[in-house]
């Protein structure tokens, strides 16, 4: 039975727009060996503001949506978007780490003796609801 989530996502356009939103996904179940983590905390480093608002000017950042579905949007300068190339059009899964507790576990006896439990990971994808590990 896979586990509807929450996820953070980013996307730069090609025409050079940013835009930030959640997004529903469906987790599958964890493999033998895996857990599902329910995020609780995740830093933004360096790297995670990277991700999140690449070369985007903050000054032309603009809120629409809902509450439930809120979304993010900024201009990219055209001299910013040659660093970001790679990333256009793809909308990509946003932070590197955090920590949450274990709500599922593989049928493995290490994933089992984690449920239950508060850990830390890293990996990516954690400005998410949940995370498979």
């Amino acid at each position: 039975m896979a586990t509807e989530i929450t996820q953070l996502r980013s996307l730069i356009s090609e025409e050079g727009k940013l835009r930030l939103s959640l997004e529903p996904l469906s987790l599958a179940d964890p493999k033998p060996h895996e857990v599902v983590v329910r995020m609780e905390a995740a830093p933004i480093n360096p790297s995670d503001l990277m991700m999140l608002l690449g070369p985007a000017d903050p000054g032309t950042l603009s809120f629409s949506g809902t509450a439930e579905s809120p979304i993010v949007e900024a201009v990219v300068p055209e001299s910013g978007m040659k660093m970001v190339a790679a990333r256009v059009g793809q909308s990509l899964p946003v932070g590197n780490e955090g920590a949450g507790v274990v709500v599922a576990a593989g049928d493995s006896d290490d994933a089992q003796a984690l449920l239950g439990r508060t850990v830390g990971l890293f990996g990516g994808e954690t400005y998410s609801t949940h995370r498979c590990v």
